[in-house]
């Protein structure tokens, strides 16, 4: 009879479906990313990617070594100028079913008084403890104008 119910148990732990959160998290996950874009415009980049990164944070950058972790990042930017001359908007983003993690894919633009740049980005967010997101790892690349920005 134990047998029986260790089975029963098992099958039923086995057979639990996982309550699919990432169509929620994949809201969520866009809303923080256009937020941080607002961010940026008013506050600046580097002080809007410091107030959504996480404090594993990775930031690769072109021809450099990425930078590891908030404070480390912190201590890059210190004393560097910032700029709210650019902004950014997804075109996709996905997220697990557990809602823990996701990413978004999207197009920035950054303007000067002389040009216009863009370029594609990715971040990768992650869920805290708090209910914010956080992003972990954040990149991109300079890419041609994009159709749709």
């Amino acid at each position: 009879m134990k047998k029986i119910l260790f089975i029963l148990v098992l099958f039923s732990a086995c057979t639990t479906k996982q309550i699919d959160l990432s169509e929620q998290s994949k809201k969520e996950i866009i809303s923080a990313d256009l937020a941080m874009s607002d961010l940026a415009t008013s506050e600046g980049f580097n002080a809007s990617l410091l107030a959504y990164a996480d404090d594993s944070v990775v930031k690769p950058s072109e021809g450099e070594f990425p930078v590891i972790g908030k404070e480390n990042l912190i201590k890059y930017w210190a004393g560097k100028e910032d700029t709210r001359a650019i902004t950014w908007k997804p075109f996709r983003a996905e997220a697990a079913k557990s809602g823990e993690m996701g990413y978004t894919l999207g197009n920035w633009k950054f303007v000067t008084k002389d040009s216009t740049f863009y370029g594609f980005y990715y971040t990768v967010w992650k869920k805290q403890a708090d209910g914010k997101w956080k992003f972990v790892v954040d990149g991109g690349n300079n890419t041609p104008a994009p159709d749709n920005f």
